[in-house]
């Protein structure tokens, strides 16, 4: 389990450098089984050293590219799936948190009303300068889940807010509370 100071959505891109031992390890496990790992937000302590605990809804996480960067560390690219409550954790002596976890429900399909048109756009406008970041993501702009997820990520709140709206389970919800966001931003 990654302890970061970031929240993963589902489908969501998640670049990191991985320079820890335990990490390096971790990921290289991963690669190996193609296998998910989690990523939860930290609720107290650092992201390196160890010891951090984290809330308990996070992301599985699938690694999609990697590279040796530049600098000789190693760089992936992980891709958010699906949520996770996590129901226990354990530090293994080198410092690497395991979890046990248990998948979430799917959202329900929901198409993003009408009256939320206008955050499509904003979202649209945001994907068009970020188009790398996004260039594994594939377009969903009718699903309110897909657009809540990317609004949440994308825009400045702070990570209790960001949380919060991982946590919810109802994707016109998300879009209600993010529609409130945005206006209380834009009036």
């Amino acid at each position: 389990m990654f302890a970061l100071d970031t929240v993963l959505y589902p489908g969501g891109p998640l670049p990191l450098r991985i320079f820890e031992p335990r990490y390096v390890d971790m990921v290289s496990d991963r690669l190996r089984r193609d296998a998910p790992f989690i990523v939860a937000l930290i609720r107290a302590g650092r992201e390196v050293g160890g010891g951090a605990t984290t809330h308990s809804v996070g992301t599985l996480a699938r690694i999609v590219d990697w590279n040796r960067q530049d600098d000789g560390l190693l760089g992936i690219i992980a891709l958010g799936g699906r949520r996770v409550r996590v129901l226990d954790t354990e530090t293994r002596p080198d410092g690497l948190c395991v979890a046990t976890a248990r998948l979430l429900e799917d959202e329900p399909a929901s198409t993003v009303p009408a009256d939320h048109r206008r955050l499509v756009v904003l979202l649209r406008g945001l994907l068009e300068q970020l188009e790398s970041r996004y260039r594994l993501a594939t377009p969903r702009f009718d699903d309110a889940s897909w657009v809540g997820y990317r609004l949440s990520e994308l825009l400045p709140m702070p990570l209790a807010c960001k949380q919060r709206l991982l946590e919810m389970e109802d994707p016109l919800l998300r879009l209600r509370q993010l529609a409130e966001i945005v206006g209380a931003v834009m009036d």
